[in-house]
């Protein structure tokens, strides 16, 4: 079958393409390749599918369901391979080959279609709380992910070169917040790294599973800054939105033992530094719903 790549998937990594890459372009025969190498059935292409990889609902020679995920280097998907291999199905979706083709990953099929999203608001973020907490443990010896610091620190410098005037207030801010939480950080953990609740699917072993990661290390509150915003069209449309957005800050870090204010400090940074990104890429109603909710924090 022809592999083609989903338009979000098309869309998303143009508008971050360094010069000259073309992993798009070789991708439908990456994709052929790996199929073929493991003697796969493949069911279809997974649509819209996500931002930063293709996925693929294939079936193994014995006829199991399974997922062919295909993702570029800077998707950081060997990181990726390295963290679901450390959780080994407990919490996340579990690794069907822990060594492959660089970029190419063999998952266990949950049900793509059905995430926590599905879920009435606050029975949504009780679930996907609970999953996140199984997450966190301590990073495997003698693997290098990339830390907290690290990451915002090349936030940090990409926000300052790219705000401009009117973001500039909330980017100070966003930037003094991340000097004071890294100051005194709390104790590391292996951190999901992009959690929201579509990173959520139902599965058979267990009813909730996280999928996706991009996995960090660092303080347990970096991993729910994303969470906190989640469903965030529907905030700012709120006329409670700033409440409603207070609550959850407060509601997660209660019901997960962490700092509310350490919470409500990474969900202020990563807001902003989402936002600045999606007005630099051209996403001007996105950038301009992110720097709504980022002040309200």
């Amino acid at each position: 079958m022809a592999f083609e790549p989903p338009r979000r998937l098309v869309k998303a990594l143009g508008e971050a393409a360094p010069s000259g890459d073309d992993w798009l372009e070789k991708l439908p025969e990456a994709a052929q390749q790996a199929v073929a190498l493991r003697e796969l059935t493949v069911e279809r292409v997974q649509v819209p599918g996500g931002r930063s990889s293709l996925v693929v609902l294939v079936r193994l020679p014995d006829g199991t369901p399974a997922v062919l995920k295909l993702a570029p280097g800077r998707a950081r998907p060997e990181s990726e391979r390295a963290a679901l291999a450390h959780w080994d199905g407990l919490g996340a979706v579990r690794l069907l080959e822990p060594a492959g083709a660089e970029g190419v990953l063999l998952l266990e099929r949950l049900h793509p279609d059905v995430s926590v999203r599905s879920l009435a608001e606050a029975k949504s973020m009780l679930e996907a709380a609970g999953a996140l907490r199984r997450l966190w443990v301590e990073p495997p010896a003698g693997t290098v992910f990339e830390t907290v610091s690290e990451r915002t620190g090349r936030q940090a410098e990409a926000m300052r070169a790219g705000a401009d005037a009117e973001a500039a207030p909330l980017v100070d801010a966003a930037l003094a917040v991340r000097d004071e939480l890294l100051a005194s950080p709390p104790e590391s953990r292996l951190l999901h790294g992009t959690f929201r609740q579509s990173k959520v699917l139902a599965g058979e072993r267990s009813p909730w599973l996280a999928v996706g990661p991009d996995p960090v290390v660092g303080e347990c509150a970096f991993d729910l800054a994303r969470l906190v915003r989640d469903r965030v069209e529907d905030v700012i449309a709120s006329p409670s939105g700033s409440a409603i957005t207070r609550r959850r800050v407060k509601r997660l870090a209660e019901s997960l033992d962490l700092d509310q204010e350490r919470v409500r400090g990474w969900t202020l940074f990563r807001a902003v530094e989402s936002g600045v990104r999606a007005r630099r890429v051209g996403r001007s109603q996105d950038a301009e719903l992110l720097l709504e909710f980022a002040s309200w924090l």
